[in-house]
C-alpha cells in the first residue's frame, strides 16, 4: 500500500477512534439517518493500534467486547482480485487466517472505494471462519465473506461488503447495555 493507501488506513483509524473532526468529515457524505450511527463512535470509540510490519495486519481495533485485526485495501475498481500482484495478497490472506485461527479472533478486510461519492465509501468483509461462541460470532455472521472465484482466488467485491456504518450499528446493538430502572 502506497502513500495514498496509508492515508485511507489513517482515515479508518481516526473514524474507529472516534476523532471528532474525522467523524464530522465522514458524516457529511452520509444520509441524515446514518449520521448518528457514526457520531456514536465519539462516545464509544475503539482503541486502534497501527500494526503494520510487526503483526502483518494494518490495524487492530480493540474494545471491551471485541478485538479485530484489520487489513485495509483501497481501489477505484469495483473489485480487488487477490490473484493480482503475483498472488501476494492471497499469501497474506492465508497468513492472516493462520495467525488468528488458534486464538479465536477473526480478520476483517476493510475496502475503501476511492472516488466514491454520496454515502459510505467503506465496506467490510470477514476473512476467516466464524467463531463458535461469543458476541463476535453474532457480528461475524452478519458480515459478508471474502469471496472466492471459480479458480479459487479470493476477491473483494465492494458492492457485496457491509458498509462501515452498518458494521458500527451492529457493534452498538450487540454491546448495548439493557436499561434497568433504578428502584
Amino acid at each position: 500500500m502506497g502513500a495514498q493507501g496509508s492515508g485511507y488506513e489513517r482515515e479508518l483509524k481516526e473514524l474507529l477512534q472516534g476523532q471528532p473532526e474525522a467523524i464530522r468529515r465522514f458524516a457529511r457524505a452520509l444520509p441524515p439517518t446514518d449520521r448518528p450511527l457514526i457520531e456514536r463512535v465519539e462516545r464509544e470509540p475503539f482503541l486502534v493500534v497501527r500494526a503494520a510490519g510487526s503483526l502483518g495486519f494494518d490495524l487492530v481495533a480493540l474494545r471491551r467486547e471485541f478485538a479485530f485485526p484489520l487489513e485495509v485495501k483501497s481501489s477505484r475498481s469495483e473489485a480487488i482480485h487477490f490473484s493480482a500482484a503475483s498472488g501476494r495478497a492471497s499469501d497474506q490472506l492465508e497468513a492472516h487466517r493462520a495467525a488468528v485461527g488458534p486464538v479465536g479472533l477473526v480478520v476483517l478486510y476493510a475496502y475503501r472505494r476511492i472516488g466514491h461519492r454520496g454515502g459510505d465509501p467503506w465496506r467490510l468483509f470477514g476473512a476467516t471462519d466464524p467463531p463458535d461462541t461469543g458476541s463476535i460470532r453474532y457480528l461475524y455472521r452478519r458480515l459478508p465473506p471474502v469471496e472466492t472465484t471459480r479458480e479459487g482466488h479470493a476477491v473483494l467485491r465492494w458492492e457485496h461488503g457491509m458498509p462501515l456504518v452498518r458494521f458500527l450499528e451492529t457493534v452498538h446493538f450487540l454491546t448495548e447495555r439493557p436499561k434497568v430502572p433504578v428502584p
